[in-house]
């Protein structure tokens, strides 16, 4: 990707001038958002080595590099949607981002909807964000088709969807 294209994380900046840097290990993300949209970047990219590199070091075994490169390679990543942080600021030990990470694998699209926990450790030139763990949150799947406001309510008053429970 070149420097001047967008970020692919989606902060309105260059990626050059956001992301890259991060990947190429020139520099290191002071908060745990930037780490988190350093991360998107590099599946979208393709440079998993960034993505292992800024995993837990106590929980770096356990991440499968063969599996998130295929990820990365077999997607179209789309978009990244920050919804909200806490804390991993400068100054902050711990810090949580949630996100929706947009994608179309196999022809069909798919949102990863995730709150990341994040962990400033001691680095090698100093304090270091680390993606510590992620927590998944699931997408209601429904069994029946939704109701249209004008179908019959599925609570059986018979009453239409919309004058009932819609």
């Amino acid at each position: 990707m070149k420097s001047d294209n967008p970020c692919p994380c989606g902060s309105d900046r260059t990626f050059g001038e956001c992301c890259k840097p991060y990947l190429s290990g020139t520099s290191r993300p002071d908060t745990a958002e930037k780490l988190m949209r350093s991360r998107y970047s590099a599946y979208v990219t393709g440079n998993i080595d960034h993505v292992e590199r800024t995993c837990d070091p106590a929980g770096r075994e356990s991440f499968d590099k063969d599996a998130a490169l295929a990820w990365a390679k077999e997607s179209e990543w789309l978009s990244l949607q920050i919804i909200a942080t806490r804390d991993g600021n400068p100054g902050d030990k711990t810090g949580e981002v949630e996100f929706k990470a947009r994608y179309r694998r196999g022809g069909k699209e798919t949102i990863h909807h995730e709150i990341s926990l994040f962990t400033l450790l001691p680095g090698k030139s100093g304090p270091e964000w680390f993606y510590s763990d992620g927590r998944d949150i699931l997408q209601p799947i429904r069994s029946e088709p939704k109701s249209g406001r004008n179908d019959p309510c599925p609570c059986g008053s018979g009453r239409k969807f919309k004058k009932c429970c819609g």
